[in-house]
């Protein structure tokens, strides 16, 4: 499955609707903590495409079917590919700052991720395992505030 996105702000959520309709068809229920660290992901991942590289995009999901809920080994994957060379590049960001820990929170909320060219441009995936336990929220998960990282914090450009 996948959604071109247009470089505009507004796009976000319109991803974040487009993944949300998606789950009930794969046997992830709105209120399964999955669906909702999915739709984080989502919306990290397509923030960065679209403020970014200011070209347009592509969000793509793969998601198990309704059989998979008895899968251990059932794999959700978010990836959005866009126009743009730049490699994702650590950036710090202090405490006042409204932006720059997207790919922080990838990185605790995921089970991988990664980065690869593809064309002119680039994508970036991540994935998280079904099964796997449930995470803990983002500021529990990345002791608080994201402190894990100190004062550094990633963005994708």
């Amino acid at each position: 499955m996948q959604l071109e996105i247009r470089p505009d702000p507004a796009e976000v959520g319109r991803a974040r609707r487009w993944a949300r309709s998606r789950l009930a068809g794969s046997g992830i229920t709105a209120d399964e903590p999955l669906a909702e660290t999915l739709i984080l992901l989502v919306s990290e991942l397509v923030t960065n495409a679209v403020v970014h590289t200011g070209r347009p995009a592509v969000l793509r999901l793969c998601l198990p079917g309704p059989a998979a809920e008895e899968c251990p080994s059932a794999t959700v994957r978010v990836e959005v590919t866009d126009r743009s060379s730049r490699a994702p590049v650590p950036r710090c960001a202090d405490d006042d700052a409204t932006g720059g820990r997207g790919l922080a929170l990838v990185d605790c909320l995921a089970d991988r991720w990664g980065w690869s060219p593809e064309g002119a441009g680039k994508s970036i995936w991540c994935e998280l395992d079904r099964c796997s336990q449930p995470r803990q929220s983002a500021a529990l998960a990345c002791g608080g505030g994201l402190s894990a990282y100190g004062d550094l914090a990633f963005e994708a450009v």
